[in-house]
């Protein structure tokens, strides 16, 4: 697993409104923990950031602080709903040889058999592995699985030196069988439409008891 080095100032300002201004001046707060070390405040290039963090659990070498401890992994990403521009990001220092628990992505290859329906239910595995050599997902081979197979975590092969946390019975996947046309057609049904003839009926049962009244009198 290779390392992004990025460059690092420390930040004194704290608050929201220092938060904007480091933001404007395209740099994103972040703060440094782990080891028993104090919190260090520090502020990072955003597009420099963002760029590493396209790459999932990314081993960041943080330069330009004082200290050898600066080997470090996104554990928190805040962002704006919005416009989707980092606002936060935590980071946790590692080092090597050490063991981390992280998620990792679930990738599916192949082409199940004709007839079924493929439900992804996991997309995100939680893992252990050293710290230095996360791997960058997990894949597994969906070819020919037919209607009404299920996969848990404990089917994946993780890669060597990787163990799961996830609990091995979590659900990755389920093959369910195609909807016929007469299923979809009446889950399309407008709703209500007995309901509407039943008023009507229950409409035509007033009048003839209203009548007969009537006529009583």
């Amino acid at each position: 697993m290779s390392e992004v080095r990025i460059a690092a100032e420390s930040r004194t300002e704290f608050g929201k409104g220092a938060a904007k201004r480091a933001r404007r001046a395209g740099r994103v707060p972040a703060v440094l923990y782990g080891h028993g070390t104090d919190p260090r405040h520090i502020t990072l290039n955003s597009h420099e950031l963002m760029l590493a963090l396209k790459t999932p659990n990314v081993l960041l070498r943080v330069d330009g602080l004082k200290g050898t401890d600066n080997l470090c992994l996104p554990k928190a990403v805040q962002r704006d709903p919005i416009k989707g521009f980092l606002e936060h990001v935590d980071l946790l220092v590692v080092k090597k040889g050490e063991k981390v628990n992280v998620e990792i992505p679930v990738t599916l290859t192949g082409e199940i058999e004709s007839g079924g329906v493929l439900n992804q239910e996991l997309t995100q595995l939680e893992v252990e592995a050293e710290a230095t050599h996360i791997p960058e997902g997990v894949e597994y081979d969906i070819e020919g699985l037919e209607v009404g197979a299920q996969v848990t975590a404990a089917d994946l092969k993780l890669p060597a030196g990787t163990a799961l946390v996830s609990a091995p019975e979590t659900l990755v996947l389920t093959i369910s069988a195609e909807r016929t046309e007469a299923e979809v057609e009446a889950e399309t049904t407008e709703p209500g439409a007995e309901g509407e003839g039943a008023g009507e009926s229950g409409g035509a049962a007033a009048t003839e008891t209203a009548e007969a009244a009537g006529s009583n009198e």
